[in-house]
C-alpha cells in the first residue's frame, strides 16, 4: 500500500540522498534554495510521477495498492553535464521506505539513467511531467493562494517565477516579454491535502535521470 500523497516522501528522499553527500548544500536547497527572498523556496531538482502500472485505489483510505514489482520514476537535477556520473551515483544503490508510518513501500533502486538533454528551439510545445503549482500571497498574514490555469494573474506570475530562477541560478537577465505561451488544451487539476495545508498543481526540468 502506497499514500496517495506519496510525492511528498519522494521529495523528502531525494533531500536525505543529497544530504547523505553534502549537508551544506542539502540544508541550503531546503531552507533557502536559489533566490535572495526568504520566501522564494526555489528547488533545484524536480521528478515525474511514479510510473507503477494501474494501481487498485482505495479512496477513502487515499491508499494505492501496486502490484507492479517494477516502478520507475524521472528526477530532473540543474546540474551541468559534468556532475552526470556524481548524481547517478548518489542514487545507485539506494535502499528505503517510501510512505508514513502506517502503509509504504520498501523499495531499492537498481538502475539509474541518464536521459538525453533535450534540444531547445525558440518556438516549442512542452508536457509537464509533474503539477504546476504557480501561488500568490498578497497579504503575508494569510495562507498563499494557487491560481488556475485560467486565472487572469496565472500566466503573469508564470513568467516572473521563470526569469527569476534563470538570473539567480545563471547570473543573467531576462526580460520577461521574451517568454510567452499557451495551453493547447484544458487543464487537469491535480492535488492532495497534504499535512495542514492544500498543494495542487496543473499538471502538463535539466540533468534527466530515470530510476
Amino acid at each position: 500500500m502506497l499514500p496517495m500523497d506519496y510525492q511528498y516522501y519522494i521529495s523528502a528522499w531525494i533531500y536525505k540522498v543529497l544530504k547523505q553527500a553534502d549537508k551544506d548544500f542539502a540544508r541550503f536547497l531546503h531552507d533557502q534554495g536559489y533566490g535572495s527572498g526568504t520566501t522564494k523556496l526555489y528547488k533545484l531538482f524536480c521528478f515525474s510521477r511514479l510510473n507503477f502500472g494501474k494501481p487498485k485505489l482505495w479512496k477513502e483510505r487515499k491508499l494505492f495498492e501496486i502490484a507492479a514489482s517494477t516502478l520507475t520514476l524521472q528526477v530532473s537535477f540543474d546540474a551541468p553535464e559534468a556532475a552526470t556520473n556524481f548524481i547517478k551515483g548518489l542514487f545507485m544503490q539506494q535502499e528505503f521506505f517510501l510512505g508514513n508510518k502506517f502503509n509504504g513501500l520498501d523499495l531499492k533502486v537498481t538502475n539509474v539513467e541518464a536521459l538525453p538533454e533535450p534540444r531547445f528551439d525558440e518556438n516549442m510545445r512542452y508536457r509537464l511531467v509533474t503539477p504546476w503549482v504557480v501561488s500568490y500571497q498578497s497579504d503575508k498574514n494569510k495562507p498563499a493562494q494557487y491560481l488556475k490555469p485560467d486565472d487572469e494573474n496565472f500566466q503573469e506570475l508564470s513568467v516572473k517565477h521563470i526569469t527569476e530562477k534563470y538570473t539567480s541560478t545563471r547570473g543573467l537577465e531576462i526580460p520577461g516579454n521574451m517568454i510567452n505561451f499557451k495551453p493547447e488544451k484544458k487543464y487537469k487539476r491535480s492535488g492532495f491535502v497534504i499535512k495542514t495545508g492544500n498543494t495542487t498543481g496543473d499538471k502538463g526540468c535539466w540533468q534527466h535521470l530515470r530510476f
